[in-house]
Parts: C-alpha cells; structure tokens; sequence
C-alpha cells in the first residue's frame, strides 16, 4: 500500500518541483512528473537511510520535494551537456 501512496505523493510533488526549482527547464511537464515520482522514492530512501522514516514507511511531503529537487537538478545537468 505504502507503494500507491509514494506514487501519488510523486505526481504532486512533480509539479511543485517545476515550480520551485529555479532556471530554465528542459523538460516537459510528463518527465517532470515521472522526475517527481522518481523523486518521491529517493525521498522515501533517503529518509530511511537518516532513520527519519522506518522501514515501509513512505516518504512525507518535504522528503518527496527534496528528492525530485535533486533528480531534476541532475536531468538538468545531463540535458546541459548534450545540447
């Protein structure tokens, strides 16, 4: 169940990670929100890895947003470098 919850928790955070990620994006808003889903797992893990979260437990909002932050900061990065 923990798993449903990550993935809707992920669509939202996609969109607010666009919003709040500063400078020009390359995406669209589909890779944003699959970033965002994406982004909500790194949260989940990573908050399990700082023992915020216990095992199965999803991550929380602010994790989620962290996470997407990150993966699109580096899907920036790697679309920079090719075009």
């Amino acid at each position: 169940m923990h798993l449903i919850g990550t993935l809707i928790i992920g669509l939202i955070v996609g969109a607010l990670a666009k919003f709040l990620m500063p400078g020009k994006d390359p995406s669209g808003f589909i890779i944003t929100i699959l970033l965002g889903i994406a982004g909500a797992f790194v949260g989940t893990y990573l908050g399990q890895f700082l023992h915020l979260y216990q095992p199965g437990q999803s991550a929380g909002w602010i994790m989620s947003i962290i996470g997407a932050m990150i993966l699109l900061g580096i899907y920036r990065l790697i679309v920079a470098r090719k075009a």
